[in-house]
């Protein structure tokens, strides 16, 4: 079950999550599921496969923005890497940086499931 003591287990900075969400738990929880619901993960996979490092650039960042700011730390600090990188404009470790999200992502959405 996705709850913030698994949330927190898992590496993520609840406490600061929930400062931003005026510690409102349920609402932040919301936001969350929405998070890892976003369809921008499909988006980034199918940008870095076709190489186009611009469209996987702006939507990094914009899941960076919202991960951030739930502070999801195991899945926010794999991306933040790939924003940077992709902000550069190197492609070299972009596949392994997007598969350590993707670990990420599948073991929150995991969460759902227990």
């Amino acid at each position: 079950m996705l709850t913030i003591d698994a949330l927190r287990r898992l590496g993520a900075n609840t406490e600061e999550g929930l400062g931003r969400c005026m510690k409102n738990e349920a609402f932040y929880l919301r936001l969350v599921n929405m998070a890892l619901d976003d369809e921008g993960y499909d988006k980034l996979v199918s940008a870095i496969d076709h190489g186009d490092l611009k469209a996987a650039f702006e939507v990094a960042h914009s899941l960076k923005g919202s991960l951030g700011n739930l502070a999801l730390t195991p899945i926010y600090a794999p991306i933040a890497e790939l924003t940077e990188s992709l902000r550069g404009g190197q492609e070299t470790g972009c596949r392994a940086l997007l598969d350590q999200i993707l670990q990420a992502r599948a073991a929150l959405l995991a969460l759902r499931e227990n």
